[in-house]
């Protein structure tokens, strides 16, 4: 009886430290911190083979008393980078790049979802695959440059529930 109560309070203590374990791990910390800045869960849709552009989505808060720029970024397997918005032209729905980035004000959380802002990977050298994670870096006009990876969802992925809830627009 002795046995199965150490292998008992083994696994106890096993489980006790498994969260420990995984925050620390890159597949499961999905949040960055730099400087003021909260990005979190950036993600992208899975792409078809030969498909040449992708999204790429997050929330960003700036917990700083100074607004802040996201003006640009990398990705290994885009040969350009840049910062889009779609929105309603009319009765037309349009995406057109933001050359002067994209405003972050203080106290200020901004969406980058389907259908609004986004970071738009052009030039793919090869297709996102779903499940995969694809390193990048975000540029940021005050706070600098981080790296982050994207997490490839399903190719109709919205930002929904698979993204841990995150929905809405900007939050003010």
């Amino acid at each position: 009886m002795s046995r199965l109560n150490a292998r008992l309070r083994n696994f106890a203590l096993s489980l006790a430290f498994l969260p420990l374990m995984l925050a620390g791990s890159p597949a499961f910390a999905h949040d960055y911190k730099l400087g003021d800045l909260k990005i979190d869960h950036p993600w992208s849709r899975a792409t078809p083979g030969g498909a040449k552009v992708a999204g790429g989505y997050m929330t960003i808060t700036n917990n700083g008393k100074e607004a802040d720029r996201l003006v640009g970024g990398t990705l290994l397997s885009a040969g350009i980078v840049e910062i889009h918005e779609m929105a309603m032209e009319g009765s037309t729905m349009r995406m057109r790049a933001l050359p002067q980035g994209l405003e972050i004000k203080p106290g200020q959380t901004v969406e980058l979802k389907p259908g609004g802002f986004h970071v738009m990977f052009l030039d793919l050298k090869s297709p996102l695959k779903e499940g995969e994670t694809v390193k990048g870096t975000l540029v940021f006009q005050r706070a600098g440059t981080i790296e982050v990876e994207f997490k490839v969802e399903a190719r109709g992925a919205s930002g929904g529930h698979e993204h841990g809830g995150h929905g809405g627009g900007h939050k003010h």
